[in-house]
């Protein structure tokens, strides 16, 4: 493997300016598709297969004609001081608007009732006739926003509600709170960069791999959003993801250069050792955190497969970028790629102490030595440093003893937002339930039974007449209005109940049924998750280290870094969106094998030259801290920026993975790591004969292969 990605440097190397042309081209064409990234992204996709929900939702577009339609409305709420002329006016909007927009029509008796209300001005919800399915009300509602003028200011507030307004404006929250994250992320980036590096133009390369991939994905997002249905929050998990993975793989490979040649290697040398070790264990991290993240396609839901398709194309992208166009971009800068910056370095004089060369030598064996010490201090003690660390861990993930999760889109918007004050202004108007009926289908014989349950339900406040089906075999339609809203508990608790009482064969749709059939989903299969994500962490360090123990010690230890944070985020929060947990489990298992395989790779070719395993600890540790250390810090800084956004999923699932990352990068990488493989000792190495015999070697520090280049 060494020999493929030497002989993938030469290539590129080779052809550089045809490497980098080539990348041009596809940003070029990248760009105008990825400034529409999210104009296709829906809400749907929280629907379970073979649920009852699901089962409801298909009887209704096939056998109750309209019933299945989405439904929109207008809220206009006057000012006090709002004139008749004032209100007259926003309902000449709302027809407009309707006339502009296929598939919604203002009926002209709706049109009439508003225009009659206008003269004494209260707030009024206006109907509007919508002839799409649910799933598909999402453009409609994108569409119909800009011609509607939506505000809450002016003499009358314009609002549009229902299931496709509210991720239509979940859709254009989390787009603003996109373009805030990226424009706040990549200066942070770019400043810890020129303080790892100390030269612009290395601190460059790393930002620019981030750029590169967070576009070119936005727009294989967008190409993909018009095939098939994607989540609202599919770009900020991609971004996420994208501008930390991109900067650490292009960090890892650059490092690895600029240390070569500050050993004495020549540019084209160093580069070509630092594709054959670093870009070797860029391509196995990129790839495990892949299949990682793959796992969540063990769970049938449309919304987190495609958020962990985000997550995957970004992550390919990203390894792609930096073993082609990242040594292809080192060869073109020449010295600027390792040379310390002018400017950077005129700063630094001017801001240090003026100091003796026998001081200044004598601070950067200092520096040299403070991971050398870090580590004989932690592997002195080695039980009473591991007992401490787990002791940490384990009281940050407590609090995840009581971790529940809830789910629903309204409360994601925060309390000054035009949707929600809309939501909420049209459910003082109707009740709560109203935009969230519950639907129940049942054989004829069984309606009037069916009717007298849901009436006697203490949630429901108002039935329909039964409807019967127009097609195939004769089926009766009930509703029931909620007291509460769709996404509330007690909304999702009579479910529970109704599907408990009606008789058999009855099925229970609606918002409230999908919610809560996606719930049960997912709460299902995060074992399958879990155990999946543990196998593939093992195997891949099985193969990587030729090791049965440390594997099992780095799943055990990855665990507790999830279980941590599960813990602050349930401190935190309180409660969690139920698409946080599996994500966070993947993402992190997949990320903390960038940091494990770096790392432990390192120590195991240390031991190998002399079997000395303080020694292999010491030494690994004190020539990739700092790397990992800066890494882990882009990430967590990263993470963190999203943890400010509007939108609580992906507050929480940005939270979570900087908590994780940090507790991976500092516990356990400084302490549990040395810890544990001081008390192991030789049985860090115990490989059962059978396995070495059929495991294959991949020497991912093999300094031979690339000088030989």
């Amino acid at each position: 493997m060494p020999a493929v990605m030497t002989r993938l440097d030469r290539l590129v190397n080779r052809h550089r300016r045809a490497v980098l042309g080539l990348w041009v081209v596809l940003l070029a064409a990248a760009l105008p598709f990825a400034m529409h990234q999210s104009d296709h992204l829906t809400g749907g996709g929280f629907n379970v297969p073979g649920s009852q929900s699901a089962a409801v939702t298909d009887q209704l577009s096939r056998d109750f004609p309209g019933a299945g339609n989405a439904s929109l409305a207008v809220v206009l709420v006057p000012r006090a001081d709002a004139t008749p002329a004032e209100v007259r006016a926003a309902v000449g909007r709302i027809a407009t608007a309707a006339a502009r927009t296929d598939h919604v029509a203002l009926t002209p008796a709706a049109r009439a009732a508003a225009l009659r209300a206008a003269a004494h001005p209260h707030p009024m919800l206006v109907p509007l006739s919508a002839d799409v399915a649910l799933d598909r009300s999402t453009d409609v509602a994108s569409k119909l926003l800009k011609p509607l003028h939506v505000s809450s200011g002016g003499p009358v507030a314009v609002h549009l509600t229902g299931q496709g307004a509210l991720w239509a404006g979940l859709q254009k929250l989390s787009k603003k709170d996109l373009g805030q994250a990226e424009s706040a992320g990549f200066p942070v980036v770019l400043v810890i960069l020129l303080a790892v590096f100390g030269s612009l133009a290395a601190a460059s390369l790393p930002l620019a791999l981030g750029f590169v991939s967070v576009l070119i994905t936005g727009s294989l997002i967008y190409v993909l959003s018009t095939a098939m249905q994607m989540s609202v929050f599919v770009t900020n998990m991609a971004s996420m993801i994208g501008i930390g993975v991109a900067v650490d793989y292009s960090l890892f490979v650059l490092a690895r250069y600029r240390e070569e040649v500050r050993d004495g290697a020549a540019p084209d040398v160093a580069r070509s050792i630092a594709m054959s070790t670093s870009g070797l264990a860029v391509l196995f991290s990129g790839i495990t955190v892949i299949v990682s993240l793959a796992g969540l396609w063990l769970v049938h839901s449309t919304a987190l497969r495609s958020m962990a398709l985000g997550a995957i194309l970004v992550v390919a992208v990203s390894v792609l970028a930096a073993v082609t166009l990242l040594p292809a971009l080192i060869a073109l800068m020449g010295k600027r790629a390792h040379r310390p910056g002018r400017v950077i370095t005129r700063v630094r004089r001017y801001f240090a102490p003026k100091r003796s060369p026998q001081a200044a030598l004598a601070d950067a064996r200092e520096k040299t030595d403070f991971w050398a010490d870090w580590t004989a201090r932690v592997m002195r003690r080695p039980a009473l440093s591991a007992t401490a660390a787990v002791v940490v861990l384990l009281a940050l993930a407590a609090p995840a003893i009581n971790l529940h999760t809830v789910d629903g889109a309204l409360r994601q918007f925060p309390t000054h937002n035009e949707t929600r004050q809309g939501f909420e202004a049209a459910a003082r108007l109707t009740g709560p339930g109203a935009g969230t009926p519950i639907q129940v289908i049942v054989a004829p014989r069984d309606a009037a039974r069916a009717r007298a349950l849901l009436a006697g339900d203490p949630q429901v406040a108002s039935v329909s007449a039964p409807r019967h089906s127009t097609s195939g075999p004769d089926r009766v339609l009930i509703q029931a209005t909620p007291r509460s809203d769709g996404e509330s508990n007690a909304a999702k608790a009579a479910i529970g109940r109704l599907r408990a009482e009606l008789p058999a064969g009855a099925i229970v749709g609606g918002d409230s049924a999908m919610l809560r059939d996606f719930h049960d989903q997912v709460s299902g299969s995060m074992w399958k998750i879990a155990l999946f994500v543990l196998a593939l962490s093992y195997i891949v360090l099985l193969v990587l280290l030729r090791s049965a123990v440390l594997p099992l010690k780095a799943v055990v230890m990855n665990l507790l870094s999830v279980g941590a944070a599960y813990g602050v985020l349930t401190l935190v929060f309180g409660h969690v969106d139920t698409i946080t947990p599996p994500l966070v489990l993947a993402v992190v298992f997949g990320l903390s094998m960038d940091y494990e395989v770096f790392l432990l790779s390192r120590i195991r070719e240390r031991f190998q030259r002399h079997g000395n395993t303080e020694r292999a600890v010491a030494g690994g540790l004190e020539s990739s801290a700092r790397t990992i250390s800066s890494a882990a810090l882009i990430m967590v800084c990263v993470f963190a920026i999203f943890v400010a956004t509007g939108v609580p999923s992906i507050k929480q699932i940005g939270l979570g993975n900087a908590v994780a990352i940090a507790v991976d990068a500092t516990i356990v990488r400084l302490v549990l790591v040395p810890a544990t493989m001081k008390l192991l000792g030789r049985w860090n190495w115990w490989l059962p004969r059978p396995l070495q015999r059929a495991l294959p070697t991949i020497e991912l520090e093999d300094r031979t292969v690339g000088t030989a280049a």
